[in-house]
């Protein structure tokens, strides 16, 4: 059979990896801390080369999630929120769970384990399906859901990453969903070129929060070398269409990723860290700060389900 699924340990983290065998592309994924997309890497002619920007080993990555969240999952709620304050059906909720600044930050489960259901394997793709349940862990929260992930890869170098929340409290609860990875392409951020096909930029004060405004944006609209420029903004894309959503591209090597979300991501949140050999490239159902200012905010009724779909392209020409 062209695709496989197996389990694997390496340096002390168990790993599920999904392997195209007639190319040699494979995707592993870290179900012990918050079901992180460890490498996605891609035959080259000069053997492979992982896309992500990972953790060592199982004690960095415990160690670290907390601090650069690399492939984290973003759940119940994306980004910032100040002071970790919210206000939702008629009260005042404050997480417990906060950054070093003070603000709650990237949801509560980009550390959880998550449980292997099943896989599924056939001569189109493989997938691994992942489930964790969220059982009012944080008094800021107090509400129960389900978060089932799936990732599936098939051919032509694609990995399609799909989550699922469902609401196990009998009340309407407020949530959104991201992703948090690191991208790599070879060499220094600087080099590579960048294009999204935005429509504005979120505004953000001192702090990082938007401040409700949406300004125009016509940067980067065509394939343009990054340099020396910082990101560290959220962006509202032009859905709906069949180009590619955002592409980073490598011209030294020929290695392009391309970012397919469904209308379920219409924000995309860019940050260049300050070592500039990778950058994180976050499709986002919600803009930060969404359980306040609502741009985006989904409110999930009791036992209805939200669904929310990336699909990565990886080629290398």
């Amino acid at each position: 059979m062209r695709f496989s699924f197996k389990k694997i340990f390496e340096k002390g983290v168990e790993l599920v990896v999904l392997k195209d065998e007639k190319t040699g592309t494979s995707v592993s994924v870290l179900p012990s801390v918050g079901v992180a997309l460890h490498d996605f890497t891609i035959q080259s002619g000069n053997g492979p080369v992982n896309i992500i920007d990972n953790y060592n080993d199982l004690a960095q990555a415990k160690k670290e999630m907390t601090v650069s969240y690399k492939s984290a999952k973003l759940s119940p709620f994306v980004c910032r929120i100040p002071g970790g304050k919210y206000s939702f059906a008629d009260r005042e909720w404050e997480f417990t769970n906060k950054f070093f600044d003070g603000s709650a930050i990237h949801g509560l489960i980009h550390s959880k384990p998550f449980a292997i259901t099943h896989e599924q394997t056939d001569e189109g793709s493989v997938a691994v399906f992942l489930q964790y349940d969220y059982m009012k862990d944080d008094p800021g929260y107090p509400y129960r859901y389900a978060c089932h992930v799936k990732y599936i890869l098939s051919a032509n170098n694609e990995l399609k990453i799909e989550t699922v929340i469902t609401n196990k409290t009998e009340k309407t609860i407020p949530i959104a969903d991201g992703w948090h990875p690191y991208f790599q392409l070879g060499g220094n951020v600087d080099e590579w070129m960048l294009r999204f096909n935005a429509k504005a930029i979120v505004e953000f004060d001192d702090k990082l929060i938007p401040t409700g405004k949406l300004l125009d944006y016509d940067l980067f609209k065509d394939l343009s070398t990054i340099g020396s420029k910082f990101f560290d903004n959220c962006f509202l894309l032009n859905n709906g269409t069949s180009l590619p959503a955002c592409e980073l591209f490598n011209p030294q090597n020929k290695l392009k990723l391309s970012f397919f979300p469904d209308n379920s991501y219409p924000y995309l949140q860019i940050y260049t860290p300050p070592h500039r050999k990778s950058i994180a490239i976050e499709n986002l159902s919600s803009a930060p700060d969404s359980f306040n200012n609502k741009m985006g905010l989904i409110m999930l009724a009791p036992g209805h389900s939200k669904s929310f779909t990336v699909r990565y392209q990886l080629s290398w020409s």
